[in-house]
């Protein structure tokens, strides 16, 4: 094969006359050093003279050729020889080093030149000259191939940051052979500040982001002053290990252990740091701050119809909105389940002190697109001010918390500020929770029933099963006091299955006593969510004798709104059984006409707060019972308390009515006798 110092010809020729390249070939024969060329692409011996077969133990030139070295080459030395490749392509240089080779498994050690050379097609080969390193003292071989074979990279810089030597793996990490010693890193001032306290220290070690040849890398860095062996001058010696993945499953460590992995946010272990450093600028700069929380409404209802990756879902989509309206230094935190945290300093001449929560609760007044499905997504929030309501986080805290319980029992104010009386509304509650499960055991719950009249003869054609709470100690406790306690901890699913088994019986009682009347039981979105709820409604006909057609379910508006995914199908099932649904306080939802012909609707009860309306003109009632009418529904006017309103009910068409005008709600014996009288009186 030919080749070339640049390219070394067949024949050398000069102004007297030419040699031949066999001649070239023996005086190279008859050196005393060892001489070859080698492949680096093919990791085999291209050409070697005499003395080079005698190193190598080869019997002629062609059995060397032969030799695939890459078959036991080390990873390591493989390295190198590429470093060296690319060394040579950008430019003529030569390395003196010292290798052991491995002939026929045999060490020998020597001192060897390399530089490149070009072959005719175009590669970069190595031309190698060697002699025997007669310094064989062990300590010296086995550090040299420690060097040469190490994972650590060592380097050897002047002081004035010019590399003068790099081991293969430093060689590998750097990206030129002659990078200073400050540009390695991503940041040279780094770099800088480290060589100088070494010379305050002698030594230092650190660990820093590097820029290599694979990126942007993080090193443990060693260095200590030395001097070089070669020209006696002071120098830096460095020794490098690649501590990236050590490095970033640290901050991975530390960014889980402050933070929600689901959304993103600060969690509970951040937040005692970032409030205090909220609370310190508030007192230094003499403003206030407030610290809110907030809770989903329903997130429950959500995780256990939808499932938990729509809760999850849920979970992100409101963090993201949060983050967006705060500002940059606020604390935005998940502090577990569906509540979060909010706490900023408030802005000088803020319209109402709740400007913040009110801009939370208007963000969520528009339907959410949750795993492809809109759903209205409710929010509660309690808020407390710093120093007015709390000047210690954990009093912030807790008082915040019981202004957010507040707000969740409230079904109108969902943005609510901690007072006093609160800490003991919220024992209060607790202590009804607690009653409340006594209840269900001891069955202490009562039904009353208000009738539901003809607005033309006032005759009455049905009734609404009205719960309510016989306490012993604290007597009849209406609905509005425990049903949002028994809503929020899943009880009421106990207390709605009472309730239905009730109406049942009652209905079937009517029946044997010839009574014409039909009854109504409302309906949370929690009970239908439950699994349990449409058996059962299944099962009471034939339990109780009675007859579902005459039994309406009142379901609110945001049944229909995608607060439960399978709504209809429960709905449909139910209508099979036999039972009438019926929309209760209708107008005060959402709810449309496309929503409402696709559900199968009987009946709609126009909400009570409507019937101010009718008194000056009654538009809003009157678009109402249009509306029934196109779907084929029936209409009860809840809330009719003057004679008014029941006749302007009568004259548009509006047929039935429920309200104190005709009678507060009664015992199940009272409205039983209200019925016999009304029969007597029929029969007069």
């Amino acid at each position: 094969m030919a080749f070339e110092r640049d390219e070394i010809p067949r024949s050398i020729s000069n102004a007297k006359g030419a040699i031949d390249l066999n001649l070239v070939i023996s005086v190279y024969d008859r050196l005393d050093t060892a001489v070859w060329i080698f492949d680096f692409d093919h990791k085999r011996f291209l050409w070697a003279n005499r003395k080079t077969l005698e190193i190598t133990d080869a019997s002629s030139l062609q059995e060397l050729q032969s030799r695939d070295l890459s078959a036991d080459m080390s990873p390591s030395v493989e390295k190198r020889l590429r470093q060296y490749q690319q060394d040579f392509c950008k430019q003529d240089v030569s390395f003196s080093e010292i290798w052991t080779l491995y002939p026929k498994g045999k060490p020998k050690v020597l001192q060897i030149v390399m530089s490149g050379i070009r072959l005719t097609d175009g590669r970069m080969a190595l031309l190698c000259e060697a002699r025997d390193h007669h310094e064989q003292e062990p300590e010296t071989l086995r550090s040299a191939e420690a060097l040469l074979h190490t994972a650590v990279m060592i380097s050897l810089f002047s002081k004035d940051g010019k590399p003068l030597y790099r081991n293969t793996a430093a060689r590998a990490a750097c990206g030129s052979q002659e990078l200073h010693f400050a540009k390695q890193f991503s940041d040279p001032n780094v770099g800088q500040k480290l060589l100088d306290r070494v010379e305050r220290e002698r030594t230092s070690r650190t660990v820093a982001q590097m820029t290599t040849n694979s990126g942007a890398r993080w090193h443990e860095l060693t260095i200590s002053t030395c001097h070089d062996a070669v020209t006696g001058q002071p120098a830096y010696l460095v020794s490098e290990i690649d501590v990236t993945e050590l490095h970033e499953t640290k901050e991975r460590a530390q960014y889980l252990a402050s933070h929600d992995t689901l959304t993103g946010l600060s969690n509970r272990t951040y937040l005692k740091e970032r409030l205090t450093q909220i609370m310190n600028t508030a007192l230094d700069r003499g403003q206030s701050a407030t610290l809110y929380l907030v809770d989903l409404d329903d997130f429950k209802l959500v995780n256990d119809t939808l499932g938990h990756a729509a809760g999850d879902m849920l979970l992100q989509l409101v963090a993201g909105k949060l983050k967006d309206l705060s500002s940059s230094g606020d604390v935005v935190a998940r502090l577990g389940g569906d509540e979060f945290l909010i706490c900023h300093l408030e802005k000088e001449g803020a319209a109402s002190p709740d400007w913040f929560g009110q801009s939370l609760l208007q963000a969520f007044t528009s339907p959410q697109i949750i795993d492809g499905k809109s759903k209205y997504v409710g929010l509660s929030i309690g808020y407390a001010h710093y120093p007015d309501d709390g000047v210690r986080i954990d009093q912030l805290m807790r008082h915040a918390d019981l202004a957010l319980y507040r707000a969740k029992s409230n079904t109108k104010t969902k943005c609510v500020r901690y007072h006093d009386r609160m800490k003991q509304l919220r024992e209060e509650h607790l202590a009804i929770r607690k009653d409340l499960e006594q209840a269900i055991r001891e069955y202490e719950f009562v039904l009353y029933y208000q009738p539901i009249a003809f607005t033309g003869n006032d005759r009455v054609v049905s009734a609404e099963a009205l719960l309510r709470w016989q306490h012993p100690e604290r007597g009849l406790v209406r609905p509005d006091q425990f049903v949002p306690i028994a809503e929020e901890t899943g009880l009421i699913n106990d207390i709605g299955s009472w309730v239905s088994l009730q109406v049942a019986h009652m209905q079937a009682r009517l029946q044997r006593q010839k009574l014409d009347v039909s009854l109504s039981l409302n309906v949370s979105p929690r009970q239908l969510s439950d699994p349990q709820f449409v058996p059962l409604m299944q099962s009471l006909p034939q339990e109780t004798g009675c007859d579902p057609s005459r039994i309406s379910l009142e379901i609110t508006e945001t049944v229909l709104l995608g607060d439960i995914p399978n709504a209809k199908e429960i709905l449909s099932l139910l209508k099979e059984t036999g039972y009438r649904i019926v929309i209760d306080d209708f107008g005060t939802g959402y709810s449309n006409l496309a929503y409402l012909h696709n559900y199968p609707i009987d009946g709609i009860k126009i909400d009570r707060m409507f019937m101010e309306d009718v008194t000056s003109g009654g538009e809003i009632v009157q678009l109402i019972l249009s509306l029934a009418t196109a779907l084929g529904a029936d209409v009860i006017a809840e809330g009719v308390e003057t004679i008014e309103q029941r006749s302007w009910l009568s004259r548009h068409g509006c047929t039935q009515y429920q309200g104190y005008l005709y009678s507060r709600p009664v015992s199940e014996e009272r409205f039983l006798s209200m019925l016999k009288t009304q029969v007597e009186i029929a029969a007069m």
